[in-house]
């Protein structure tokens, strides 16, 4: 009877282990958001029998981590989270477990993203979450869009909505009105060089950085010589776009959506959030991504069912909620309460989910991304408000660009070559 006791023991300890989930995380590490996923983990976990240890990492030591593991045959990590980037890294070094014929039930996944999803032919995660910079609108700014654009082009970022068509918006609203209302964030902690290189570079060249000094690029430079006619001169103060809006001085902005997050939240009947406009080449736009990745030699079968749940709308919704983070599947928008949030939702997963979109990531230039940053806010500086010749000073500054990226070894980001 003993003998029988202990191997039912036994068989109850294995059927545990293999029910354990062992998650490596880079994301949720501050102290709240952390509190939050073993929350969530938690309640999982009661309603699925599958035990969850979640574990932070820093960025260099999960993938250190993984490759130790790797090396010495012992896989102890069944679950990791992290940027596109470091899981597109360990994918190139054979990390990581080709999810390829994994599907899933009652969930579209933003489509925008799939082809990010891939090393080669091997599908090496799944999206989680995702953060981006949208478009602000006060809806009175509708009144005045341009002959042939309207209001649905722009929340459903048709090929209507365009760089041009900002322009002739900005120009109605400043004519109609007597003032400019279209705002950026230019202050000293603002986010414009975001959109310089991972927006409106993309949108007109292809690509962020590798044709920073192309004659395409020039014409982009003209453009936003000709905006910038249109656009509030307090700009050059402002870090957040958040207190602008709400205080009414502009009717339009474009900022990182956790910086007009306030004014939507605050007033949501007056605010919408719509995707960037697109140029002659795309609708160019950054987005951090998240995925979910499997080890290659752990165990799918427990990872594979917190996948599912981790990028289920419910879960989505909740980390939207407590988090900031946005949707990567479809469905999440329509479980998100009505209000400030589901607006902010609905702009970032139509933006995301734009045919025409020009995905960007934030290079990885370690030390050198300030320079990064400000070269471009230099060129824009001497261009624009200086009335430099634009070819002369990307000219100058280009190589400069690339040279940063050949210091920290880091990739240079390449044009899609669909666009070509």
């Amino acid at each position: 009877m003993r003998k029988l006791l202990v191997g039912f023991v036994l068989v109850a300890l294995v059927a545990l282990t293999f029910a354990k989930v062992n998650f490596g995380s880079t994301q949720m590490t501050p102290a709240a958001e952390r509190e939050f996923m073993i929350r969530l983990l938690s309640d999982y976990a009661k309603s699925s029998g599958i035990e969850i240890e979640f574990l932070n990492f820093e960025y260099t030591d999960l993938l250190s981590r993984v490759e130790a593991e790797q090396k010495a045959g012992r896989i102890v990590l069944n679950l990791i989270a992290d940027l596109q980037g470091g899981l597109y890294t360990m994918g190139s070094k054979g990390l990581l477990a080709d999810l390829s014929n994994v599907k899933f039930q009652d969930k579209s996944f933003v489509q925008t993203f799939e082809k990010y999803t891939y090393v080669g032919k091997e599908k090496v995660f799944f999206p989680w979450l995702q953060a981006t910079f949208a478009v602000a609108v006060n809806r009175k700014a509708f009144d005045y869009l341009p002959k042939g654009l309207t209001q649905q082009d722009i929340m459903n970022a048709t090929e209507k909505w365009t760089y041009d068509a900002l322009l002739e918006w900005a120009k109605n609203m400043q004519e109609k009105t007597k003032q400019p209302q279209l705002g950026f964030p230019l202050g000293p902690k603002g986010l414009w060089h975001r959109f310089l290189h991972g927006h409106i570079y993309p949108s007109y060249t292809g690509a962020q950085a590798v044709k920073f000094d192309s004659v395409k690029a020039i014409d982009m430079w003209n453009y936003l010589r000709e905006l910038f006619k249109y656009v509030h001169p307090a700009c050059t103060t402002w870090d957040n776009m958040d207190q602008p809006l709400l205080r009414g001085e502009v009717m339009v902005a474009w900022d990182h959506t956790a910086r007009i997050k306030q004014a939507i939240v605050e007033r949501p009947n007056d605010f919408v959030v719509v995707p960037v406009p697109r140029g002659p080449m795309g609708r160019g736009y950054i987005i951090v991504l998240v995925g979910l990745s499997v080890p290659r030699g752990a165990d799918t079968s427990e990872s594979v069912k917190v996948i599912d749940f981790l990028t289920s709308p419910k879960a989505q919704t909740a980390i939207l909620q407590n988090v900031g983070f946005f949707p990567v599947v479809q469905e999440a928008t329509g479980q998100i309460p009505e209000g400030g949030l589901r607006i902010l939702a609905q702009g970032v997963v139509s933006q995301s989910s734009a045919t025409d979109s020009i995905v960007c990531f934030i290079p990885g230039l370690g030390a050198k991304g300030g320079e990064f940053n400000e070269t471009y806010r230099q060129a824009f500086t001497r261009i624009v408000f200086n009335k430099e010749d634009p070819a002369k000073v990307i000219g100058e500054l280009g190589e400069k660009i690339r040279q940063f990226f050949r210091e920290t070894g880091a990739p240079l980001p390449e044009p899609d070559s669909s666009l070509f």
